[in-house]
């Protein structure tokens, strides 16, 4: 489980379609083989790493339903290791199994923030709301506006100068992870056969008396 806080940037020294290895500092050191580390908000296991560089393996899976095949050589990674339980959850909850991609179709600047639309599949909308949560590679982002079939996101200047965000033109794909709250809701509400009201969100621990 992730936070969508990026701890820093890394950098790709090698990529194949079964192995990436990324050169890092920060999230190696408490690092051990077995560990996850999002990259790109794609949660990855450690296969191997050294002094300063660590290795994932990659399955057809991954690459299918992510960005990481685009990735090349020197390009640069968000990464965040694995929460820690006590420690502060600065975002919000992220699993790091990437639903699907979306492609930015706008970025338009608003004073020192930016303001970014992305073109999502209509299947993950259902589950986005205006001030509800996104990860876009794996950057915890809250929701500003809501189309038909994208959304729009405000980027603060510490984002843009610490994340690959900053770096995004119109046309590059992105990596998504809808807010699993949403899921597990849409889940209950299914099995309960009423539908989502009041009494449902209180029933299950989703607002308080």
């Amino acid at each position: 489980m992730f936070t969508g806080i990026v701890e820093e940037l890394g950098k790709v020294r090698l990529i194949r379609p079964d192995r990436l290895t990324v050169k890092a500092a920060k999230v190696l050191a408490d690092i051990e083989l077995g560990a996850s580390i999002a990259v790109n908000g794609t949660c990855l296991t450690v296969t191997d790493f050294t002094a300063d560089s660590f290795s994932v393996g990659i399955q057809p899976e991954t690459l299918r339903r992510t960005n990481l095949g685009f990735l090349k050589v020197d390009d640069e990674v968000n990464l965040e290791r694995a929460v820690a339980l006590g420690g502060r959850l600065g975002g919000h909850l992220v699993q790091g199994h990437i639903d699907d991609t979306g492609k930015i179709v706008s970025i338009r600047q608003e004073q020192k923030s930016k303001l970014m639309t992305v073109a999502a599949p209509h299947p993950l909308m259902r589950y986005m709301a205006v001030k509800g949560f996104v990860a876009v590679d794996g950057l915890s982002l809250t929701i500003a506006e809501l189309g038909a079939d994208s959304f729009t996101v405000s980027l603060v200047e510490f984002s843009q100068n610490k994340t690959t965000i900053g770096r995004k033109k119109v046309g590059d794909v992105v990596n998504l992870e809808v807010d699993i709250i949403a899921k597990y809701v849409e889940s209950l509400a299914k099995h309960s056969g009423e539908g989502i009201t009041f009494d449902f969100l209180q029933e299950h621990g989703f607002v308080q008396h």
